[in-house]
């Protein structure tokens, strides 16, 4: 399940990726991705410290992509946050881990049936970029996050 943190993560970065190539504060973020301010700057610290994000300190500062929108896939950023894209950690690529309950890893049917799962969410993810969302907000008439 996508957490509210990856979710604020995402609006984020598609307020920066509308707005690619300008510097936009942390309070405009937050209000065009509608999230709470102090969650998203712990949010912003995490993607800068991933190296999605830069920012410049002071009154003209503030936060801008550091890669650009058309590289950063969304599974890549949902792995960042919340650390994988299987429903259980059985099936998780990258993150995996035995079920404390599980006798045979190998013919588990639940196991197998995630892992199908898993794969479908990271073929979408995988191929989706964030320039491609923005384009596709843009698209069905909602451009709430681009600045002038």
């Amino acid at each position: 399940m996508l957490s509210m943190k990856a979710k604020y993560a995402i609006r984020a970065l598609m307020v920066l990726a509308a707005n690619e190539g300008k510097m936009l504060q942390s309070k405009a973020i937050a209000k065009e991705a509608d999230a709470p301010m102090k969650f998203l700057e712990a949010i912003l610290l995490e993607l800068k410290h991933h190296g999605l994000v830069e920012s410049k300190r002071g009154i003209f500062g503030g936060y801008f992509l550091a890669v650009p929108a058309k590289e950063v896939m969304l599974g890549d950023v949902i792995r960042l946050i919340d650390g994988m894209l299987a429903p259980i950690r059985c099936a998780s690529v990258t993150n995996y881990q035995k079920c404390e309950d599980c006798t045979d890893v190998e013919s588990c049917t639940i196991r197998h049936m995630m892992v199908d799962v898993r794969n479908a969410i990271a073929s979408v993810l995988d191929n989706k970029t964030l320039a491609e969302m923005v384009k596709q907000e843009a698209k069905h008439g909602k451009t709430r996050h681009k600045r002038n």
